[in-house]
């Protein structure tokens, strides 16, 4: 084995019996919020203390030093994303944080738990309202709110896809508040982004804290393209033959297109733009190549819905396959996420997912939401207005930080704005407490300072009793001091995020 430098080799009193001893971070307040890694009392928490004890084995400035060779590694790998309303320049080197966050096993089996319950429930749910929609006859959701949904899509009506799953790929927000309970924040059921950076995350880390993974018995991630393969494979037309896979991208200017392209290679399959795609009459679909045409059986599409198709939903989409629904319909070819998913992740809807959870499986929800108030509902709509300056008002269809206002941090001339357009069009807003995130140690200016952070896990769906889910996921960091948004759109970052293992369960190798 070798190691990066002298700095990291092992050393009998080192940092690999660390679970034995007090650790502390010399100067790091974990301030009045809950913290990841360390505890109240200063003390690193139990998992976390192989980690810190190495950080404070290192001499001054090598962690910053090491922070820096991460970002220059990441800026030559080319991980980007694009901001479109930057004026200085769309195209960013996703900001990246070296010091880890760390989730202990009995949290992670709670939380994934939780997770399938949830995606089971939302499948049961989208294959509902778009067919029988029992649902609705019996009461459990007002029709009014369906209805007026702008993602729910009148020609998904009827459809059914394989397995029953339409949320192949999710990507669910968490958040802690600060008396460490965990919180489902949003559902993001369409195309969700940012698993590229998690493996990446992983594999910079694994350069720079090689012997540290095994200390922490950290779960692995690698094999994150291995299950999405598997799991598109599965949704194939003809089970008897071997599928063509394709990655389907809007192209080269979309913000997550290094993603596309990454998971592309990692996969062994096609990255292809719609122009590269044709439905014959026979609605099957071909993949042009220079040997001539093949033919596409699953297509994992990243392009929103109605773009896809301009025969069915936006007629001047260029993104598109002209009658790729016809196909789809006919049962030709497999789409994942199917169309039709926004509808479960519009945020009026998640304040009722308790609701279908227990209207599909009777069972509690695991992960509770957020307290939510729904500014359709006349009471709540008061009480939102006359709190504005407390509240986190959202748009129910928005994304990526935008069509938001955080109340304490808000102006008066803002907060007037948004009354304006609740009043003018209640069912586009919900509210919710202003939560003190959890934070985690964080390098800002070469030393540890406490920054916010969420957790997007992913999740992989090939039926209702076919759920997997990333030992992980994405821990988003507000970079700002104070910020609560932790968007990278809106100057937030990304940490590796270890889930620890239990006794004897699966570690990640430094070959992963």
């Amino acid at each position: 084995m070798k190691y990066p430098d002298s700095s990291f080799a092992p050393n009998p009193r080192g940092y690999l019996n660390a679970d034995h001893e007090e650790v502390r971070l010399p100067g790091y307040e974990t301030g009045d919020f809950y913290d990841e890694l360390v505890e109240p009392s200063g003390h690193a928490r139990p998992d976390a203390r192989a980690l810190l004890s190495l950080i404070n084995q290192l001499p001054p400035g090598e962690l910053a030093r090491r922070q820096k060779s991460i970002e220059q590694a990441l800026y030559r790998m080319g991980i980007t994303f694009t901001v479109y309303s930057d004026q200085q320049g769309t195209e960013k080197i996703m900001p990246f944080d070296i010091v880890p966050r760390i989730v202990n096993a009995v949290t992670w089996q709670h939380i994934e738990v939780g997770l399938k319950q949830r995606i089971c429930a939302l499948n049961l749910f989208l294959d509902d309202i778009y067919n029988e929609q029992k649902i609705l006859r019996d009461r459990v959701i007002p029709r009014d709110l369906i209805d007026s949904a702008g993602t729910m899509l009148e020609p998904c009506k009827g459809l059914k896809p394989p397995r029953g799953v339409w949320a192949h790929i999710a990507g669910i927000d968490l958040v802690r508040d600060n008396s460490g309970a965990m919180y489902v924040l949003e559902d993001n059921l369409r195309c969700p982004s940012g698993v590229s950076y998690v493996l990446q995350n992983r594999m910079v880390m694994k350069r720079n804290f090689p012997q540290v993974f095994t200390a922490s018995q950290v779960r692995p991630v690698h094999n994150y393209a291995d299950h999405l393969y598997n799991m598109l494979c599965k949704m194939t037309p003809d089970p008897n033959s071997q599928p063509t896979v394709v990655v389907l991208t809007p192209g080269v200017y979309n913000s997550a297109y290094y993603e596309h392209s990454f998971l592309a290679q990692q996969m062994g399959v096609e990255l292809v733009e719609g122009s590269d795609l044709v439905v014959d009459s026979d609605d099957v679909v071909w993949m042009r190549t220079t040997h001539g045409l093949q033919r596409v059986d699953v297509i994992y599409r990243r392009i929103d819905d109605i773009f896809i198709d301009p025969e069915v939903f936006r007629k001047d989409s260029l993104l598109g396959v002209p009658g790729l629904m016809r196909s789809y319909r006919a049962g030709k070819v497999a789409l994942a996420n199917a169309p039709g998913t926004g509808v479960a992740d519009d945020k009026v809807i998640y304040a009722l997912v308790p609701d279908i959870v227990k209207y599909y499986l009777g069972e509690e929800i695991r992960l509770p939401n957020v307290r939510t108030y729904l500014c359709i509902r006349d009471e709540d709509r008061r009480y939102v207005l006359e709190h504005l300056d407390e509240l986190v008002v959202k748009a129910a269809n928005e994304s990526g930080g935008y069509g938001m206002l955080i109340g304490p941090a808000s102006t008066h001339q803002q907060r007037q704005e948004f009354a304006a357009a609740i009043r003018a069009n209640p069912r586009n807003y919900i509210a919710q407490p202003t939560l003190s995130l959890s934070r985690a140690p964080t390098m800002v200016d070469g030393k540890l300072e406490g920054r916010h952070v969420d957790l997007r896990p992913y999740i992989l769906s090939s039926s209702p009793d076919d759920i997997w889910v990333l030992p992980g996921g994405l821990t988003r960091v507000a970079l700002r001091k104070g910020s609560l948004v932790v968007n990278s759109s809106q100057g937030g970052g990304s940490k590796d995020t270890w889930v620890v293992a239990e006794p004897g369960g699966e570690v990640g190798s430094l070959r992963e």
